[in-house]
């Protein structure tokens, strides 16, 4: 029956959409999928923050090697800013380093937004988990050296004003990958000039996946206990639904899982979803337009 039962984790590959707590690291929600499904090979696909909450992706078995996909699909946000006070950290979590009255309007508030919407350059908050010269820049910012991020090319899609309660906001942000949110709020609040830092997020979507398809970490953690997980466990190839795909007999599921070119049509630059007549995913693919052939990228049906 163990054989059996370490059989069936080793042949498990799919998706948890986990309402994320806040208090706790995405690595500690990694960490609870791990014990409750006894398979290590798990991880997420976008850290949020310990004060933030919502949807966090987590790959299990052979899906984590979907993550670099999947991690680089926009997010939507509602980021709660408080106007008139600067933090080291950007957030409510740092060293107050200043504060200003706020006389700022609805209108002007609704003005500054549509500066930042657009592909912009921001600079990531000092206390960031990015690597300099092998450190972590909040571990060189704790010990109180200077930080010096160079900015980095993102996309807001839009900025919506939610509530407007003087000093604070509620902020609906749809972004790319790689946007901080905190850096928004401290952006906002200089070029108001009163100064701004992030009090609350909450993660409403990452890619295709909103806050209505995650399961809350207690239900998960109650399904753990009675064996019921596995009906919240979506198909590694529903991760990827809006990407184009094609569809194999078996003959050709036995030559992709080989490394085996196929005929097809297709599109150049344009990667697809291999799948079996059954659902389950083959392969990712792209184009070759020389020869007519989809050749495999990555090859998860062994």
């Amino acid at each position: 029956m163990n054989d059996q039962k370490k059989q069936m984790r080793d042949t498990v590959s799919g998706v948890l959409i986990i309402d994320k707590p806040t208090g706790m690291t995405s690595h500690d929600v990694v960490q609870v999928v791990r014990r409750g499904t006894n398979i290590r090979r798990a991880g997420h696909t976008g850290t949020l923050d310990p004060r933030a909450s919502g949807v966090l992706i987590v790959l299990i078995g052979p899906a984590v090697r979907l993550s670099e996909y999947i991690s680089a699909e926009d997010k939507r946000y509602q980021a709660m800013i408080h106007l008139g006070e600067r933090t080291d950290t950007y957030d409510g979590d740092g060293t107050t380093t200043g504060t200003l009255p706020v006389e700022v309007t609805r209108t002007q508030l609704e003005e500054a937004l549509q500066g930042f919407v657009g592909e912009i350059k921001q600079v990531p908050p000092p206390h960031s988990a990015i690597k300099i010269r092998g450190h972590r820049a909040y571990e060189l910012a704790r010990k109180g050296e200077k930080v010096e991020l160079e900015p980095r090319i993102i996309k807001v899609h839009s900025l919506e004003l939610v509530e407007w309660n003087p000093p604070d906001a509620v902020i609906d942000v749809h972004c790319s990958s790689g946007t901080y949110v905190r850096s928004l709020a401290n952006d906002l609040g200089e070029k108001l000039g009163c100064g701004g830092m992030l009090t609350g997020l909450i993660r409403m979507k990452s890619g295709r996946f909103s806050l209505r398809d995650s399961i809350p970490l207690r239900k998960l953690k109650e399904a753990f206990e009675d064996g019921t997980w596995y009906k919240y466990l979506i198909p590694a190839a529903e991760a990827l639904a809006d990407w184009p795909s094609i569809i194999l007999n078996p003959e050709e599921v036995e030559a992709v899982r080989h490394g085996h070119r196929i005929h097809g049509e297709g599109e150049a630059g344009v990667m697809v979803r291999a799948i079996t007549e059954q659902g389950e995913l083959v392969a990712l693919m792209d184009f070759d337009t020389e020869t007519e052939e989809f050749q495999p990228r990555k090859v998860f049906f062994t």
